[in-house]
């Protein structure tokens, strides 16, 4: 079993920069693809970030990409999204996923571990 813990949420104006942490017990996750996804309300959770588990494989969604960079930290099973340029529509509970041994797929279904949620709230 793996337990992931996302932090690193809260309210900030248009422009502004975050740093999202996913925090991981249980197992390391030096085998695991981690993403990021993220759900607005009334709205499907949809696909943000990926990496794979050696960190070699970099994915993001176009509405991102350019803005937002996903790392890892395989020492202290910790995956980050590094958020800049924030807009008003990336307002969303964020959450942090693991799969075992994966390729950086969009397809939230192939995930088997998924952290609380932390909101990112952005006010124009």
């Amino acid at each position: 079993q793996v337990q992931l813990v996302g932090s690193g949420g809260g309210l900030v104006q248009a422009g502004d920069s975050l740093r999202l942490s996913c925090a991981a017990s249980g197992r390391t996750l030096s085998s695991y693809a981690m993403a990021w996804f993220r759900q607005a309300p009334g709205k499907e959770r949809e696909f943000v970030a990926a990496i794979t588990w050696s960190g070699a494989g970099l994915f993001y969604a176009d509405s991102v990409k350019g803005r937002f960079t996903i790392s890892r930290d395989n020492a202290k099973s910790a995956v980050y999204l590094q958020l800049n340029s924030l807009k008003p529509e990336d307002t969303a509970v964020y959450y942090c996923a693991a799969d075992y041994y994966g390729d950086g797929t969009r397809n939230l279904d192939r995930y088997d571990y998924w952290g609380q949620g932390t909101q990112v709230t952005v006010s124009s």
